[in-house]
């Protein structure tokens, strides 16, 4: 429904099409419409990676891993994700909390899953979010992929029904330490003693980073507090990118 006096142009370009699923997966702006992101959006992208995986011939029970941010509704995207995953028949085994996307990556391969999703709109602003697709070797999906799961995501038919099932299962905190463990093993012995700043700009990182760096023998990094906690509407920033100019000032 629109008020009365409402804006047009932002209703016609609410609905001019539909959000593109593209190699990159889906990304764009939070709401209603079929050209923004929203749970309508989410459910078809899901059933349609569904499909894909079963006309690939993935056997059903076989795993899902799906991550999520700390942006607008990505915990909703997620929940949404994982029961079309559980509907289809296969397994949707959820990260336990907001996490950095790598995690999402190295999850597919360390649980030996069949592919991933994970609900991130990366440096984009605040008011958007996004859906990145990844296949069994933990990377991101790349051609001719995107466009057999873009084709079945516009055969899916109405959204009500779509076959949902239980929310999948939440992994615990032993696959994220099995990463940073991982990740913080990479770093040569060499010198230690750097001062670091660091921030995670209102994003899902500070935890991840902060543990890896200690893990491999630095100093704790000085965190700007200001910026410390996972906050969707990344107040200090213009833009949340730290390539963006004045965004690590």
């Amino acid at each position: 429904a629109v008020e009365a006096g409402g804006d047009p142009a932002d209703l016609g370009d609410r609905f001019a099409g539909t959000l593109e699923f593209g190699t990159a997966g889906l990304r764009g702006q939070l709401g209603a419409g079929s050209n923004r992101m929203n749970r309508v959006v989410v459910l078809r992208a899901a059933a349609g990676l569904a499909a894909y995986l079963r006309d690939q011939g993935v056997p059903t029970r076989s795993s899902v891993v799906i991550g999520y941010d700390a942006r607008h509704n990505s915990d909703v995207f997620a929940r949404d994700t994982a029961e079309v995953m559980t509907g289809a028949g296969y397994t949707a085994l959820l990260l336990p909390r907001p996490l950095p996307t790598p995690l999402l990556a190295y999850g597919i391969r360390e649980l030996g899953a069949v592919a991933g999703v994970m609900v991130t709109a990366s440096h984009n602003p605040p008011q958007d979010n996004g859906y990145k697709v990844y296949l069994g070797d933990g990377s991101q999906i790349v051609p001719p992929a995107d466009g057999e799961i873009a084709a079945r995501i516009a055969a899916v038919g109405a959204v009500a029904d779509i076959p949902r099932g239980r929310p999948g299962t939440v992994l615990d905190e032993a696959i994220i330490d099995r990463y940073l463990d991982t990740i913080a093993g990479l770093a040569d012995d060499g010198p230690r003693d750097l001062t670091v700043v660091y921030t995670p700009m209102h994003g899902v990182g500070g935890t991840s980073a902060q543990q890896v760096l200690e893990t491999a023998g630095f100093a704790a990094p000085h965190v700007v507090s200001r910026q410390e906690e996972p906050d969707p509407e990344f107040p200090t920033v213009a833009f949340p990118s730290p390539e963006e100019p004045g965004a690590m000032d």
